[in-house]
């Protein structure tokens, strides 16, 4: 196993060539860079944390077309999810734009996103909540709000102290740097574990509190 030295300039040039040529021909013509400049490095990265996060999943580069109405084969990313039984996971994603990292629990289903939302409105559980997202976003995390509710979750008053919390369909966060030459460098590790410790709390009040684990790990 290569050790990690961060992406090469070659990784995001062949996202921006993958954009254009989007088509197996074209992939299976440079499968090679794709496996020695985009996923290589990322399997590197999570052989290096291991001790720390455990175990990594590199997801597929093929698109689920099935119920698209976009049939392009390939995904312009490459992202990997490190599960946390009972408390979400951390997740790491590469696009020709940058490096997002972060983590937490996403698209949980029904029982999980009900029991998450119990504990957010308790006064026992919900207030350490609150903390660890302040510190979380003091630390340049930001909470994923994609598909919040515009009103109150049935069975909760619209005037909830936390009802910003409760309105959220998935609780995650995550930080997003945009492409720069420190991405081809070690500094790219460093950011990603910096923003999975800042995200761990999050993974804990999740294990804490929130109930069973869902049935499928959510992705960030």
């Amino acid at each position: 196993m290569q050790s990690f030295k961060g992406w090469p300039s070659a990784a995001l040039a062949w996202f921006s060539e993958l954009e254009k040529n989007n088509n197996r021909e074209w992939f299976q013509a440079n499968r090679q860079t794709y496996d020695e400049a985009v996923r290589g490095p990322l399997e590197a990265l999570l052989a290096e944390v291991h001790d720390e996060f455990g175990d990594g999943k590199v997801f597929r580069p093929n698109r689920d077309t099935r119920f698209s109405a976009d049939k392009t084969p390939y995904k312009l990313q490459i992202y990997a999810v490190l599960h946390q039984p009972g408390r979400g996971g951390w997740y790491v994603q590469l696009r020709k734009e940058g490096l997002f990292a972060g983590g937490g629990l996403y698209d949980p289903d029904r029982e999980r996103l009900a029991a998450v939302r119990s504990a957010i409105a308790e006064d026992d559980t919900g207030p350490k909540l609150e903390e660890v997202v302040t510190k979380m976003e003091a630390e340049g995390l930001e909470l994923m709000e994609y598909g919040a509710l515009k009103t109150a979750p049935r069975g909760y008053p619209a005037d909830h102290p936390r009802i910003h919390l409760l309105r959220l369909p998935h609780l995650a966060a995550g930080v997003f740097h945009p492409a720069g030459d420190w991405l081809h460098t070690v500094e790219a590790k460093q950011r990603v574990v910096e923003a999975w410790r800042s995200v761990t709390p999050l993974l804990e009040w999740l294990a804490e509190t929130a109930g069973p684990p869902a049935t499928t790990p959510g992705e960030l």
